[in-house]
């Protein structure tokens, strides 16, 4: 890799992989960002003056734009999307713009190009709901709201270009993400945020809903070298194992900040909230992946995090529109 495109690159997952590229390859990185809600310049600061660094302002759906963002580059990894659940079944317009046209914009430029490898970054929600057992890549795909919905069809259309015209196209399906950085709309932020401001947390239903939660150092890590080892063609899952119920989270929270159960406030479920995501990592483990950050001490510094950075995420509540 000489010259890198990342889309999203000031979003929560796309900017630690900006820093993690200049600060461990010698690859030119060029950020290609809207600065929606969820992308912050702030995220990137510490780069700002790095000479192999730059960064365009623009949306992945705009063709003149993404070919002006594409000159000269050699490896595309796309994070650009919208993603948060409960916005999307809201209002899916943006989901549908952004996360399938815009998807299929960035691909067919990217071919046109002559770019040598495409990675799309995806999420383990493509699967829908896991009653047992763990998704493996060759699972049928069964989103069950417009967000995952839209990113499922971002998949195959970037997969569509590797069978029809033998595109280098890869594909990563990842856990939840958490570490800093990560915008308080969502839920680890939200809880640790909502307590450091004397609020309760917002936990849906009976909380018994099941994520694996994977720090976004190891994340990153795995995509990395999917982009560099991974087959062409082939689907990647990026999981931990680190699977917890929503009430086991929040009572984790609840700990770290020295508060109690009557800080915990029940609302209402989330429509068609999908009981239990869980992924089958064998495959990226295969190319010699592993979980570096144990979940304890990843989770402990994030919440550290959070309460030394007011000044980062104080402007952002709320912000999720």
């Amino acid at each position: 890799m000489d010259k890198v495109l990342v889309t999203g690159g000031s979003g929560f997952i796309g900017s630690y992989f900006v820093r993690m590229l200049l600060r461990e390859t010698e690859a030119e990185v060029v950020n290609l960002d809207l600065l929606t809600y969820a992308g912050n310049p702030a995220n990137l600061k510490e780069v700002e003056g790095n000479k192999k660094y730059s960064f365009i302002k623009g949306d992945i759906a705009d063709r003149k734009t993404v070919e002006k963002a594409l000159k000269g580059v050699d490896t595309v990894f796309s994070f650009a999307a919208e993603s948060h659940v409960d916005n999307s079944i809201k209002d899916s317009n943006a989901f549908v713009h952004t996360n399938v046209l815009g998807t299929k914009n960035m691909v067919e430029c990217s071919m046109n190009a002559g770019v040598e490898r495409f990675l799309q970054v995806s999420t383990d929600e493509v699967y829908g709901s896991v009653e047992k057992g763990s998704s493996r890549e060759t699972d049928m795909l069964q989103p069950r709201n417009p967000y995952s919905a839209c990113k499922a069809a971002s998949d195959l259309i970037a997969l569509s270009f590797h069978t029809t015209f033998g595109f280098n196209v890869v594909v990563t399906r990842s856990s939840n993400n958490y570490g800093p950085f990560q915008h308080p709309e969502k839920a680890i932020p939200l809880f640790t945020t909502n307590l450091i401001e004397g609020k309760k947390v917002p936990l849906y239903g009976d909380g018994k809903n099941v994520r694996d939660w994977l720090h976004v150092e190891d994340n990153c890590k795995g995509i990395l070298l999917a982009g560099i080892k991974g087959k062409s063609g082939e689907i990647y899952n990026i999981g931990s194992g680190n699977e917890l119920q929503n009430i086991e989270l929040t009572k984790k929270i609840l700990e770290l900040m020295g508060e109690g159960g009557e800080m915990i406030e029940r609302v209402e479920d989330r429509k068609g909230h999908d009981r239990r995501y869980s992924l089958d990592s064998s495959k990226i483990k295969s190319l010699g992946w592993k979980e570096e950050k144990p979940f304890e001490q990843g989770l402990k510094e994030t919440v550290e995090w959070y309460k030394k950075n007011e000044a980062w995420w104080k402007p952002l509540k709320g912000k999720n529109k």
